[in-house]
């Protein structure tokens, strides 16, 4: 990574960067993150409000997504861009500062589906599934939450047994992003021993059917149930190098770490959306921003957001320099979906009816955001994966 260098002497503060965040960043990675800008506004803010009334998530975007390197962004070869993971966080910022199912689009394929089959996956696996699933022609899905194991994931039911010629599968997974479009499946299921394995199970595989689930949030994002009937998938197709939860935490973490710079794009965009209509709108003759009360929740989002990109920064350089930040996600994705969630419900406020207008787009960040706080880990679990840190006791 080429690094910026900058003169010495006195730098006047940009007001949308008091913390300097962005002199922190390489030549490579303001470039991604220009490059991101320009495609969510081009491409996905015209049609986000239409994509939204109709539940609708056009599969071939993907393609887009890829030939921009977004997806499996990190990955080094098989057509991956091999960026830092603060591009990764960035590039995740920036879809969210959109809508929250354009960026769990390219988490769930790039830190779910990518990511296992690159760390876990065979030399064949890796030939034939990583080049198409990074250039966006296949797309993917990550099968392990099921209706009685979503916050305990150890908990799931579906099961696998080993026959001479393959492996037997039977489970259902519940709301599962992509589970209707995937042409990939990663789905985690357990030994009679009780011990946790990934298959890579093709969309064509007999007994394997799928279904869609109508919600209220992130309307967009194709979610949906995985149904295996008996489903056999050859041996060739086990991730042969999982090493039990640890490989499953590792997709998990690499996904909560997008998500903590995602919800900053929500906030970010909600905020400077509150901040615009504030200046603009007349009140009893004058700005509504020349109020008090306004500028104070202003200053408050302004200081939660650089807080929470500022250690989003500072984890993804540690995730670079192979530092142990499993803790360090934890306090993120729980620290930075519920400040984003008040962000958010601020914004709303202060624009009044007009806030619950599609055309403003944060009552759609808001309602996508109650989502984005419950997966990956709800804020009261990763509370208490912090609590066993501090104390060593666990409370689960």
């Amino acid at each position: 990574m080429v690094k910026k260098q900058h003169k010495r002497g006195f730098r006047q503060v940009d007001w949308m960067d008091p913390l300097y965040l962005n002199l922190l960043l390489t030549e490579e990675e303001e470039l991604i993150k220009k490059t991101a800008n320009d495609y969510c506004n081009s491409k996905l803010l015209p049609r986000v409000i239409k994509d939204n009334k109709k539940c609708f998530f056009d599969k071939k975007i993907y393609l887009e997504f890829g030939s921009l390197g977004f997806l499996g962004s990190t990955i080094n070869g098989y057509g991956g861009a091999k960026t830092s993971n603060v591009a990764y966080g960035l590039v995740a910022k920036e879809f969210e500062s959109i809508d929250s199912s354009y960026r769990s689009a390219i988490s769930v394929q790039s830190s779910l589906v990518i990511h296992p089959i690159y760390y876990f996956g065979s030399d064949e696996q890796k030939q034939n599934y990583l080049p198409e699933l990074i250039n966006g022609s296949l797309v993917g899905c990550f099968g392990l939450t099921e209706s009685e194991a979503g916050s305990d994931p150890s908990s799931i039911k579906t099961s696998f047994i080993e026959v001479s010629d393959g492996y037997i599968i039977n489970g259902i997974k519940n709301w599962i992003t992509n589970a209707h479009i995937a042409d990939v499946f990663i789905i985690w299921a357990l030994s009679k021993e009780k011990k946790i394995h990934g298959f890579i199970v093709n969309r064509k595989s007999q007994g394997l059917t799928t279904s869609m689930i109508e919600k209220a949030s992130l309307k967009i994002s194709p979610t949906g149930q995985i149904i295996l009937n008996n489903v056999k998938v050859p041996k060739k197709n086990i991730l042969p190098s999982t090493q039990g939860w640890k490989s499953v935490y590792s997709c998990l973490n690499k996904a909560r770490y997008g998500i903590a710079w995602g919800v900053m794009g929500a906030a970010e965009s909600s905020w400077l959306i509150a901040k615009n209509y504030a200046e603009n709108r007349v009140m009893f003759n004058k700005q509504l921003a020349v109020k008090q009360l306004i500028q104070k929740k202003l200053a408050n989002m302004q200081t939660e957001i650089s807080l929470g990109l500022s250690a989003c920064l500072h984890t993804g350089r540690a995730m670079d320099e192979n530092k142990d930040i499993k803790i360090a996600i934890s306090m993120l994705k729980r620290n930075n979906c519920n400040k984003a969630l008040r962000i958010v419900r601020d914004a709303r406020d202060m624009l009044g009816a007009n806030g619950l207008l599609d055309e403003y787009h944060i009552i759609r960040h808001l309602i996508n955001l109650e989502a984005v706080n419950t997966y990956e880990g709800t804020a009261d679990i990763h509370a208490l994966i912090l609590g066993k840190f501090q104390t060593k006791i666990d409370a689960f």
